[in-house]
């Protein structure tokens, strides 16, 4: 290179210099063609008598009909002639000899020629003269049979000293081009290796499978990602097919709903505690059983299908109501609002009610108590806020009528009288008087008459009532006043306010908090407790709303959303940053349930603990013991967490954040010890190397930062960058030796990177097929390819973990589900056991470091399950098998 170039003519030379050396490479490929094809010919001519095989004009040439055979074909015999219609190909299968003549060392193949035949794109996406296409295995004509045939040869990695890599080299491009020549581009012609359904166009939710036979083929809003079959695989038959022998069980529900619902926490007869999260209504045992001691224990109802918003519990104390919001499933098609009635005592459904009668969901419910509850009346999230009354045995409705277009947030039947029924909300509090219908559906009617403020000040919400003995209702607002309200006579004064008859109107004022009052309890010896929002008083109130005692709940817990009154003397508080305290106002109280307060994406397992770190968008860090099922500790990041990883020793955890900022924090003391800055832009996975040596850093800025860690993991400082992806980094895994990374970005590109060797791409992934990974979380590949679902748009899944002892795959998907499948999962659409829970997408998922737990993320719903994992592969190492080879082999598949 001329270092006097001026500056304006160095991209003019480098441009013409690439030309030049393409069109080098292009003739010297044609005359491998020649020689690829006179070779194969000469063989036809040895191999096939003259009577059945003519060829004119080609003589045919002298000398030793033994040919060597490409790395990666067994030596056979007899070559074949396949004709489809108008097309002719050639399948040669060659005998062991030396290599073919006329073939010397070349030149390798520039950055942007592709090595794959024609019509074959790169893998992840990319087009093949990109840059980053991927050659074929070496030497090897692709087989005109589908590769389940039962005499499909099987593909062994090359084992060539360093001397014959460049003669290979070459020998893979002969072929290679050979290939241009004797491939058709129509299905037809590819030997009976017809697609498993239809490639969509570019945005089609169509996913299809193109089966070959050194690779699979599988388009995601039709773009092909190409993954190479390992050299173990005969054939794709040979892989496990069928759902895996391990099964999920809910083992326990971390945080509850208090952000944002009311009527959400009650005691039932037998002293458990029923709230809810997500999908599940948790009935919480405190104290004592499967946690330990302290711990508690939990079970589950998880018959609805969508997030649940409200619940009521019968007279009988066993009997639950939940009603739950409307949904979409997978296709788009709408989840009516329903409400359940189910036995808390079996966890079985009793009732179903108002299926296709509710709209957008259930806002509020309760059951009448004068007559042991043999009603529930319900509002939902119209625009008209629908109140209905229904037959709880037969499931009917009675009675159903428009009841505001403001919000309304609390109703319930009158303890004493269940043709009154009262509802509250956005600046209103409306008394109707329910009567008729009774055994005959719709005939029932509700009349309304609103409660008369008078010279009282106007609330802009009246979020909650209670009933009191004697008949009279007070009422909680937002200016921190509770209101007692009474009936009286018709006021003629008071223009369009009362009835013909009588009115409600507010017979006394007491100011009770700072802010807003969310929660009124009727105690079972008469007192009241309120609950304020901005002050977090927990205030009890005797006759005449004389104020007996309090307690303040500390700020980091929020705001009182709700109250139940336990056994004894101890009181359960639902607080608005989704908590669960327990305790009394003279002693105090402390948490029992916790939870994250905003959308979940970071999740990582401890490497030697039944203990996980999770972190999200309302900033803050927690790391939580699975034994216990409680908080160890949080910390608040100050910026969203996205993203999180534990150094092998367990000593440190890796978080990374939205604004390129990552943190290294030891997990004992708390304390940040590593503070850098890579880039602006979110970072969305961060890996430890599994020797702790390195920490590897995909952001969306496309690169991937390397940094050379202590052993301890307390310093890092930059090893270097993997450029390359031409989207965001997704995901990333190393390899069992530390050495090579695999990721995934974006556009659903898979690259694999020798950091190593100073961070450089593998331009050559076909020589990856057989590498083995130390955690598999990327969720494109050939053994999760399998994962996918018919249709999906390539954003269908936000994560997956393939368990420590490789027996199954747990997928976490936009649609609310865990999936479990075998590993390794690679056939098309495979079978899984699904399990539902979570009300939105499921962000992550990771085993625990003896797979014994498997724990999920919900995104918006902010819960997380801890699953157990039941069966064959539960926990502990798979069992040795002498035939095992790297990375995948059928036998490791199906040693379980």
């Amino acid at each position: 290179m001329d270092g006097a170039a001026g500056p304006g003519e160095g991209p003019a030379r480098e441009a013409l210099q690439s030309l030049s050396q393409r069109l080098r490479v292009q003739e010297q490929e044609m005359e491998l063609v020649k020689a690829a094809l006179a070779e194969a010919l000469r063989l036809l001519r040895l191999q096939v008598p003259p009577s059945s095989l003519q060829v004119s004009g080609t003589p045919a040439p002298p000398g030793d009909s033994s040919f060597a055979a490409p790395p990666g074909l067994p030596p056979t015999c007899t070559p074949s002639l396949v004709s489809r219609g108008t097309q002719t190909e050639t399948e040669v299968e060659f005998k062991s000899s030396p290599g073919p003549p006329g073939l010397s060392n070349g030149p390798p193949a520039p950055q942007g020629a592709s090595e794959e035949p024609s019509g074959t794109q790169s893998e992840g996406g990319g087009s093949s003269s990109s840059g980053a296409g991927s050659p074929g295995p070496p030497g090897i004509l692709r087989p005109l049979q589908p590769p389940q045939r039962a005499d499909t040869p099987r593909r062994n990695s090359s084992s060539s000293s360093p001397s014959e890599r460049p003669r290979q080299k070459l020998s893979r491009k002969a072929i290679s081009s050979a290939n241009l020549l004797v491939r058709s581009g129509s299905t037809e012609s590819r030997g009976g290796k017809d697609p498993l359904s239809s490639p969509g166009g570019p945005g089609s939710r169509r996913s299809n499978y193109n089966l070959e036979g050194i690779s699979v083929k599988m388009f995601l809003r039709g773009r092909p990602i190409t993954m190479y079959i390992p050299s173990g695989i005969r054939s794709l038959e040979e892989l496990p097919n069928g759902p895996p022998p391990e099964t999920l069980s809910l083992d326990w529900v971390y945080g509850y709903r208090g952000r944002d619902s009311r009527s959400n926490l009650f005691v039932l007869r037998s002293g458990e505690v029923v709230y809810f999260i997500a999908c599940v209504v948790v009935l919480y045992r405190p104290g004592g059983g499967p946690g330990g001691p302290g711990g508690g224990g939990q079970r589950h109802y998880r018959g609805h299908t969508d997030c649940v918003r409200c619940l009521a519990v019968h007279p009988d104390g066993v009997r639950v109501a939940s009603g739950q919001t409307a949904g979409v499933d997978k296709d788009g098609k709408p989840l009516q609002p329903v409400v359940h009635i189910w036995d808390s005592e079996t966890l079985l459904k009793l009732q179903e009610i108002g299926l296709g009668a509710f709209e957008r969901g259930v806002g509020a419910l309760a059951f009448s108590a004068a007559d042991q509850g043999a009603f529930l009346c319900v509002v939902d999230d119209s625009n008209e806020h629908m109140l209905s009354v229904w037959d709880c045995s037969r499931g009917v409705k009675l009675a159903e009528i428009k009841s505001t277009n403001d919000s309304v947030l609390a109703v319930g039947f009158n303890p004493r009288d269940s043709s009154c029924i009262v509802t509250s909300g956005k600046s209103h509090v409306h008394f109707w008087n329910w009567s008729g219908g009774v055994g005959v559906p719709g005939n029932g009617t509700l009349t309304r008459k609103q409660g008369v403020f008078g010279k009282y000040k106007k609330p802009k919400f009246i979020p909650c009532f209670v009933f009191l003995p004697d008949g009279d209702i007070l009422t909680g607002d937002s200016e921190g006043n509770i209101l007692t309200w009474g009936r009286s006579a018709s006021d003629s004064k008071t223009p369009g306010r009362g009835g013909a008859k009588e009115t409600y109107g507010i017979v006394a004022q007491a100011h009770a908090h700072e802010g807003s009052i969310f929660a009124l309890c009727l105690q079972r010896d008469g007192t009241v407790l309120s609950g304020g929002g901005r002050d977090r008083r927990l205030v009890q109130w005797g006759p005449g709303l004389v104020a007996l005692q309090e307690a303040e709940i500390p700020e980091h817990f929020g705001a009182v959303r709700a109250i139940a009154e336990g056994l004894g003397s101890e009181l359960l508080v639902g607080t608005t940053k989704n908590a669960l305290l327990r305790g009394d106002l003279a002693q105090g109280f402390s948490p029992v349930i916790q939870g994250h307060t905003d959308e979940l994406w970071g999740l990582c397992t401890h490497p030697s603990q039944n203990r996980f770190l999770t972190c999200g968008h309302d900033r803050q860090l927690c790391l939580w013991d699975g034994e216990s099922h409680a908080l160890a500790w949080s910390i608040d990041l100050k910026e969203t967490g996205l993203c999180a990883d534990f150094h092998p020793s367990g000593a440190v955890v890796a978080v990374g954040l939205n604004t390129g900022r990552w943190l290294v924090l030891d997990t004992e003391t708390r304390e940040i010890v590593s503070d850098v800055i890579d880039g602006n832009e979110q970072l969305s996975v961060v890996r430890y190397s599994p020797d702790g040596l390195y920490l590897a850093i995909g952001s969306h800025d496309n690169v991937i930062y390397i940094y050379s860690v202590s052993s301890d993991g307390a310093k890092s400082s930059r090893f270097g960058r993997c450029m390359g992806h031409s989207s965001f980094i997704t995901h990333l895994d190393w390899s069992k030796d530390g050495n090579f990374i695999m990721s995934n970005s974006g556009d659903y590109e898979i690259l694999y990177w020798d950091v190593a060797g100073g961070c450089k791409q593998l331009k050559n992934r076909y020589e990856s097929r057989d590498r083995e990974w130390a955690t598999y979380t990327c969720v494109l590949g050939f053994h999760v390819y399998g994962v996918w679902p018919d249709g999906s748009d390539g954003t269908d899944i936000n994560s997956l973990c393939r368990s420590h002892n490789e027996r199954v795959v747990a997928v976490a998907d936009d649609f609310c589900k865990v999936h479990l499948f075998q590993y390794p999962c690679a056939r098309a659409k495979a079978p899984s056991r699904m399990y539902g829970g979570h009300g939105s997408h499921v962000t992550s998922v990771r085993f625990t470091h003896d797979d014994s737990h498997l724990v999920s993320l919900g995104g918006k719903d902010a819960s997380i399950f801890q699953w157990r994992v039941l069966g064959a592969g539960g926990a502990g190492p798979a069992p040795a098998t002498p035939s095992r080879t790297p990375s995948l082999s059928p036998a490791s598949s199906l040693d379980v």
